[in-house]
């Protein structure tokens, strides 16, 4: 059985909704970066999503711009994300999704990629502008090593699309609650329960509902019918304001972060 797929069947058991934070790799700094990645582990979380800083990243918003250009101005690369989970990857149980966008990936090798995220014991891997049609030479690989492809779908993915997308995701689907870019307040249920509902007919893959989830209510609303809640921009913007001083220190951001996570916990499905 596949991390993912363990996960999601813990959940299941215990009748929990899942957790998914999202961070940055690199921000504010590698090294938060693993004391982040431990801390979220042992708050709860059911798996964490891990983005990969790019230049240009079309779907998040503002909050988590900033943060990839924050990680991107002091250097960090692919190369240093994969050397830091392999030096640290056992301080974290959770399982640890990478998330981000097709160019690096392409530029680094997809086989190249595969191995490195194999070694790291990388759960699955979710790049938000790779369409269906152009997934299998990465699927392919990913799932030799064992690792999940995760999709995006949308409330404007059509129904012949999220057949396609279901006969090649494994993991999880993402169910992206709204048009738009992430962080941004949105009454959620009309759109994401709509199209959870449409998701499931044609799959049982776990759904996991992201984009606008910023408080403990609007998660509980959302795991009525999801299966997990994938909260970034709040976590992203909390690490925001625990280093905007000069001389902040690594032990109150994980603090923070570890007390944010605590309203998202232990929900019921």
């Amino acid at each position: 059985m596949r991390q993912l797929e363990q996960a999601f069947a813990s959940l299941e058991k215990t009748k929990h909704a899942g957790f998914i934070p999202f961070i940055v790799a690199g921000d504010p700094d590698l090294e938060t970066t693993v004391e982040l990645l431990r801390a979220l582990s042992e708050a709860g979380a059911t798996a964490i999503e891990l983005g990969v800083p790019f230049s240009d990243p079309a779907a998040d918003g503002p909050v988590i711009q900033r943060a990839g250009q924050r990680a991107l101005s002091r250097g960090v690369t692919l190369s240093d994300i994969f050397a830091m989970l392999a030096e640290s990857r056992s301080q974290s149980s959770a399982p640890l999704v990478l998330f981000g966008y097709y160019n690096p990936v392409l530029q680094f090798g997809l086989r190249k990629f595969a191995d490195a995220a194999r070694r790291c014991g990388v759960a699955g891997v979710l790049v938000t502008d790779l369409p269906a049609e152009a997934a299998e030479p990465l699927r392919a690989l990913l799932h030799e090593r064992d690792i999940d492809l995760i999709f995006l779908v949308a409330p404007t993915t059509s129904d012949a699309r999220l057949r396609q997308i279901a006969g090649i995701a494994s993991g999880f689907i993402y169910a992206v609650a709204r048009t738009g870019v992430t962080g941004t307040h949105r009454e959620l249920q009309d759109e994401s329960e709509t199209l959870v509902r449409r998701i499931r007919r044609v799959t049982d893959l776990p759904i996991a509902v992201g984009f606008g989830i910023t408080d403990r209510a609007r998660a509980r609303a959302v795991v009525r019918y999801a299966d997990a809640a994938v909260v970034g921009s709040r976590l992203v913007a909390e690490i925001e304001t625990a280093t905007a001083e000069p001389k902040w220190r690594r032990g109150a951001v994980v603090q923070r972060i570890t007390e944010c996570a605590g309203e998202f916990t232990n929900l019921k499905k």
